[in-house]
């Protein structure tokens, strides 16, 4: 595959990523928990009236990993039992997936791609409880959306993406690179890209844009390396390649940054992997 037009890709891509947006209802919620004097009832009340939203929602909380003892069946139960920051990403996420729902991709199953991200998800939210006083639910966030700028390039140039995609399997390196080299940009870049558009937290945007290189960044570092590391252990067990070789080499850097070890990230992707079982069926039925 030959470098073709980088420039002119990207603008098919960034005008696809235009016509796809967050719903309405997850912007009304960013603006209402803002306010210091929103209430729990108002939050429930906007999650109801977007029957998408409300379905994703509850999915999202009757996860078995949450081990609720019934199932919350209503958005003001579930809302009740939630902090107003659990009730963000929880909402992001939900908006995230609704605003792909019904769209067809050719070179991607979207069920397949969703539950790879959940299975992400969940390794870097078991890495995150590893590390103390690491955020757990904001690591789940950015396990669930690091790979999002795959979504606009299957879109946009299915084609090249698919070359790409098998090259960097022939060559057993990683993907990243192969992108860059043959596209002129990489699929790290375009998910950062897309978040800033749709205005998300900017540790979403560093995250997401560097955890191919988490030696690069100067904030959000320990989260950018959590997710490096989920990220490649995920996609190890899925590909079937070995952690820490190949495709899947681990940066130097992150060690250090979290204090983590290799024996340590084995253990965690087995007990990863058997959570994942638990919930990919129930998030994406």
């Amino acid at each position: 595959m030959e470098i073709i037009n980088s420039r002119a890709m990207m603008q098919k891509i960034e005008q696809t990523a235009q016509l796809i947006s967050l719903p309405e209802s997850y912007l009304r919620l960013e603006e209402l928990l803002a306010d210091p004097e929103y209430t729990m009832a108002t939050v429930a009340l906007l999650v109801e009236r977007d029957p998408g939203l409300a379905t994703q929602f509850l999915r999202i909380v009757n996860n078995p990993l949450n081990r609720r003892s019934n199932k919350v069946e209503t958005i003001g139960h579930a809302v009740s039992l939630l902090s107003s920051q659990q009730v963000h990403y929880i909402a992001l996420c939900a908006s995230v997936i609704e605003a792909f729902d019904g769209i067809s991709i050719e070179v991607m199953n979207m069920k397949q791609f969703w539950q790879r991200s959940v299975y992400c998800a969940v390794t870097v939210q078991q890495l995150a409880a590893a590390c103390n006083g690491m955020e757990s639910e904001r690591l789940f966030v950015m396990g669930l959306l690091h790979d999002i700028g795959h979504l606009f390039m299957y879109l946009a140039i299915p084609e090249e993406s698919q070359q790409v995609m098998l090259q960097a399997k022939e060559l057993r390196r990683p993907l990243y690179q192969i992108e860059r080299e043959l596209l002129g940009f990489d699929y790290a870049q375009i998910g950062s890209n897309v978040m800033r558009q749709w205005d998300l937290p900017k540790s979403l945007q560093v995250t997401t844009r560097f955890h191919p290189e988490p030696n690069i960044p100067t904030q959000f570092d320990r989260e950018t390396a959590l997710l490096h590391l989920g990220s490649l252990l995920t996609r190890s067990d899925l590909e079937g390649g070995q952690f820490g070789a190949d495709a899947f080499i681990v940066d130097d850097t992150v060690w250090a940054t979290t204090g983590l070890t290799k024996e340590q990230c084995l253990k965690i992707q087995q007990t990863a992997a058997a959570q994942f079982a638990k919930v990919a069926n129930t998030l994406f039925p």
